[in-house]
């Protein structure tokens, strides 16, 4: 395969441990650029630094990149996630050691949109629960735990962030007529968005207080690690349901296991978790409690999943590498790290 002279001298390393392989439709489009990739399977420190050591561009999708992994990178100029995250990199020392950190921060808002609200109006019509009682039989048992249902448009929306998933999340949810209330951590903000949407902003005791739904659209940080502990949960309605579609460990499992049991909260939807692996193919059946409970719908990290995601969680990967290797910054949108001094100076772009 003949690949642009322009790229051919740069080495560019996809890793994909734990499962997150390269399908055709990636190196094709790597290689439509003139990209020349190296496939590295590999996840631990010592088999990892000695094969992107030497690499100009790290390319990855859930592989851990520690300390230690990010100092043995003696060339790299850029880290390329391909997805949002980026709390399994060391981007504190990428920084200092010149190393840009990009990501694809916008590529699947709509599908988590989509999702959460999807396990929103699941948990309100008690689908699992009717399905369940229709599988057995039991149409009485289906009867009776309709019968407790709220409307949708009597219900109120707490989104615990503002950025764009929980943008779209609003749009979705006051299509249904629900109220919706919002909270970030930049209290000075513009709330034209919010105006405009009918969102009402608030601080997050007010969203814990008076949500039936609690829906989470944060990074994770050291600042928001089990923000939703055993006091938030407390502070909850007992009616109410919580949502994480964005990172596990924003919630205390323990503590939302403890608080469903108790009957101190109506239910919960999860697609992240901090206590099981979902970056693997098999996990054993009935490995946490919660997936014992009918008022609890779990998914595996699937609410990014679509066809337009994937393409756009690819080209703008792929655009960040080529804007680093031809010497500009990318988007300022998509820089992580954007108080980095580069190893090798870059060009302000050409909007």
């Amino acid at each position: 395969m003949q690949f642009n002279t322009r790229f051919s001298d740069y080495k560019i390393v996809r890793l994909t441990a734990p499962v997150f392989f390269p399908g055709e439709a990636e190196l094709a489009a790597f290689a439509a650029q003139g990209l020349a990739v190296t496939v590295v399977d590999a996840e631990e420190p010592d088999e990892l630094i000695p094969l992107v050591q030497d690499a100009d561009i790290v390319a990855l999708v859930g592989t851990r990149l520690p300390t230690r992994v990010v100092e043995g990178m003696a060339r790299c100029r850029a880290i390329a996630r391909l997805g949002a995250g980026t709390d399994k990199i060391d981007v504190a020392r990428a920084t200092e050691l010149g190393i840009v950190v990009a990501n694809t921060p916008y590529f699947c808002v709509e599908e988590q949109a989509d999702h959460a609200m999807a396990m929103l109006l699941s948990l309100a019509r008690k689908l699992t629960v009717t399905q369940n009682a229709m599988a057995e039989g039991n149409l009485a048992r289906a009867r009776r735990a309709v019968s407790s249902n709220q409307r949708v448009s009597a219900a109120t929306l707490g989104l615990v962030g503002f950025g764009r998933s929980a943008i779209h999340m609003a749009r979705r949810a006051r299509g249904f007529g629900m109220r919706v209330l919002a909270t970030r951590n930049n209290k000075q903000a513009p709330t034209d968005q919010a105006d405009a949407l009918g969102v009402v902003m608030t601080d997050l005791e007010t969203i814990l207080r008076e949500s039936d739904y609690v829906s989470l659209h944060l990074p994770l940080t050291d600042a928001t690690y089990h923000l939703i502990d055993s006091a938030a949960l407390q502070k909850m309605k007992p009616t109410a349901c919580l949502i994480n579609t964005s990172r596990g460990a924003l919630v205390d499992e323990s503590a939302l296991f403890e608080a469903l049991r108790q009957g101190r909260l109506a239910g919960a939807g999860l697609d992240t978790f901090e206590l099981i692996d979902v970056f693997t193919d098999q996990i054993p059946p009935r490995l946490h409690p919660l997936t014992d409970m009918e008022n609890v719908i779990l998914t595996p990290h699937v609410a990014a999943g679509s066809v337009q995601s994937a393409e756009e969680m690819r080209m703008t990967g792929i655009q960040n590498i080529l804007d680093i290797l031809s010497g500009r910054w990318p988007l300022a949108e998509n820089i992580v790290n954007p108080m980095v001094v580069p190893r090798f100076s870059l060009a302000p772009r050409d909007e």
